[in-house]
């Protein structure tokens, strides 16, 4: 995929790059704050734990849906307009449970933001491709990314502790302050990018072509297996671990660094081979989650694992998006929405898998689960390697970018 905008002067497109970022981290840290304070809006709604859990389905759900279906709406605006819009709308839906105590509401408000959220990914994408140049298409990628990432290690943490001090009101306004300095570095950085290209229907039919389809699929189950063990590390590390308190916040933040370190690393792997990227992560992922059901009991080498593994599973997911985007050749500014969409499916797929698991049997058996998931993902990352880039045929549409050798 490539646009008519030149890509920038070092400099520039490094401002620009920098820009995104803090917006993916402030989105990222919208996405999962509401986990961090689940239960202090629970008792002050007076809803159940459960129920509570709706506000991250709708959310999820928003993104998954809505994202694509926003950005097939607006794929011909202006792309610096585009993104201003996003973060406004992601403001507006998270300023409503704050003026508003109604849990119906809040619900309605969060499928809202998980739908802007998906747009803003999905242009980031594009813009940040487009400013770095299609020889920095991987690290850009990795940076717009990078700032979920991080969001994941320091941002939603932050949050909480807010939330604890001053509400979980409090938590949520100070993130739309964020959210507004990252309106309006986006304002004053981020260029003009009319859109180009065809429309969403002849985009459509190139985004979701089999070739780009097989990937999403790898991007669903990788993002299954990651979370069918995520989701109850907790249970993992105190049952059969034997840690308990603070020491569990230290190993998930080792693990949040590691994933922070393995998007940026991801960049510049998936600029150098994407295809083969996929393939040592997915098997690195796997032997990370079979180190860490053998090793399960032995807190120092649980660490490393975890460390292993946060680098292996997130370290791919810029290679997913670049293969996505390659692939759908005229079609990537559209497909560029759908590999957070095939993620936030797995990662609801493999929350449910886990959850089955681990109430039927012991803690270890969430960690199995992930790890059978992502024995499934190796031959398919294989599999996927042997797909190429379209050749362009019609002269409307834009340049695909060819990936690399």
């Amino acid at each position: 995929m490539s646009t008519s905008q030149a890509a920038l002067r070092p400099v520039r497109a490094n401002l620009v790059l920098a820009t995104l970022f803090l917006g993916t981290f402030v989105l990222g840290s919208a996405e999962l704050l509401v986990v961090g304070v689940l239960n202090l809006i629970a008792d002050d709604l007076r809803v159940s734990i459960p129920a509570a859990g709706a506000l991250v389905t709708a959310f999820a759900l928003g993104l998954a849906v809505g994202g694509p279906i926003l950005t097939a709406l607006t794929i011909k605006l202006d792309k610096r307009i585009v993104l201003l819009g996003a973060i406004t709308l992601c403001i507006l839906g998270n300023l409503v449970p704050v003026l508003v105590a109604d849990f119906g509401v809040f619900i309605a408000a969060r499928a809202f933001t998980g739908a802007a959220h998906g747009l803003f990914i999905a242009v980031a994408f594009v813009v940040g491709i487009s400013v770095a140049g299609p020889e920095r298409m991987g690290e850009a990628i990795s940076v717009v990314f990078s700032g979920f990432a991080v969001s994941a290690a320091l941002g939603v943490p932050l949050g909480t502790l807010v939330g604890q001090a001053l509400g979980w009101r409090g938590s949520f306004t100070a993130l739309v302050v964020f959210a507004v300095v990252a309106l309006i570095a986006t304002l004053a950085v981020v260029p003009s990018m009319p859109g180009t290209g065809g429309g969403a229907g002849n985009q459509a039919r190139f985004a979701f072509a089999p070739r780009v389809l097989a990937v999403l699929a790898l991007n669903l189950l990788v993002f299954a297996s990651l979370y069918a063990a995520l989701t109850y590390i907790v249970p993992f590390l105190e049952s059969v671990t034997g840690i308990s308190g603070a020491l569990i916040s230290a190993f998930l933040l080792a693990y949040g660094v590691a994933t922070a370190v393995g998007s940026f690393a991801g960049g510049r792997l998936a600029d150098r081979n994407a295809a083969r990227t996929l393939i040592v992560a997915t098997i690195g992922a796997a032997l990370s989650l079979l180190a860490l059901y053998v090793v399960g009991a032995i807190a120092f080498l649980v660490a490393l694992v975890l460390l292993a593994w946060g680098l292996f599973a997130v370290g791919m997911v810029p290679a997913l998006q670049y293969r996505v985007v390659s692939l759908a050749g005229p079609g990537g500014q559209l497909a560029s929405s759908l590999p957070a969409s095939a993620a936030n499916v797995g990662i609801a797929l493999g929350s449910v898998a886990g959850g089955l698991a681990i109430g039927r049997f012991t803690a270890s058996s969430a960690v199995l689960t992930g790890l059978i998931i992502a024995v499934v993902a190796i031959p398919v990352a294989w599999a996927t390697s042997n797909l190429r880039p379209p050749v362009a045929d019609d002269a409307t549409t834009t340049e695909p970018v060819a990936e690399p050798a």
